[in-house]
């Protein structure tokens, strides 16, 4: 007896509880329950979705857009020698990395600003067809590394600077550009955002005769991160009229956010 007593004195909570909360979110909306509604038939709904803040005003998305130009270049650059033995390719690919890394820093790139990014030790194989079998004939080392060029005005110079530093063996895979503090421009194409959803809102609650009033609900989202645009590094100096220097070209990047409001209506 004690037993079905707890049973359905928890069941009888349970209820209370569930109505109870069900009640709670007709009463944050405004205006009665729709004809028909009651507490109990809808007890398994989520409250959300009974009644969310964009059934309550106007609900208007808002894009901002921002383009700036880039102000730090990367520049993915290395050295790859080929020798019979492994010992003979690690030190002719170290002689030379070390010459290309004293281009970098006496072109003012700082210690900091330079990473390994690849260092890898290969068998290069040849198939002898007489044999049919395949044969070890040297040994490639490739050691890269990514270079932060905060004077991008640079860029071209310590491109060619590296290139005769390296010599042969120099291999330049490609330079990107971005932006080393993005957060001003963000704040801006929020701003952006922000104006962009008014005027929607604004407009809306003119066509519709009532009167706006105080946003009830922002969200952010779709915050797009500029990918570091990349440009062939070979292609470019291919082009180059004699002399030197490579011409870099950064272009702009643009920064887009979008922001999502409900506004109140009177």
């Amino acid at each position: 007896m004690k037993k079905t007593s707890l049973l359905f004195s928890g069941l009888a909570l349970v209820v209370v509880l569930m109505v109870a909360v069900s009640c709670v979110s007709w009463s944050s909306c405004k205006g009665a329950p729709p004809s028909g509604w009651s507490a109990t038939a809808e007890i398994g709904v989520p409250a959300g979705f009974i009644c969310s803040q964009q059934d309550v005003g106007i609900s208007v998305s808002g894009e901002g857009r921002v383009k700036a130009a880039p102000d730090v270049a990367i520049l993915s650059l290395g050295i790859e020698a080929q020798e019979a033995t492994v010992a003979a390719a690690q030190r002719e690919a170290a002689n030379a990395m070390d010459k290309v890394m004293k281009a970098l820093k006496a072109d003012g790139v700082a210690d900091k600003d330079i990473q390994t990014t690849q260092f890898s030790i290969y068998p290069v194989r040849r198939w002898i067809e007489k044999e049919e079998k395949e044969v070890i004939v040297g040994y490639r080392v490739t050691n890269m590394v990514t270079a932060k060029i905060r004077q991008i005005d640079k860029a071209g110079d310590i491109i060619d600077d590296v290139a005769e530093a390296g010599g042969n063996l120099t291999r330049i895979q490609d330079i990107g550009f971005t932006i080393d503090d993005p957060i001003p421009y963000y704040k801006q194409a929020r701003e952006k955002a922000v104006q962009d959803a008014a005027g929607k809102a604004k407009q809306l609650a003119d066509l519709a005769g009532v009167k706006l009033g105080r946003p009830l609900y922002i969200s952010e989202g779709g915050g797009y991160v500029p990918p570091v645009v990349r440009k062939n590094v070979y292609a470019m100096m291919e082009t180059a009229a004699a002399p030197a220097p490579t011409p870099i070209s950064p272009g702009e990047l643009e920064f887009q956010l979008n922001v999502s409001i409900v506004y109140d209506i009177r």
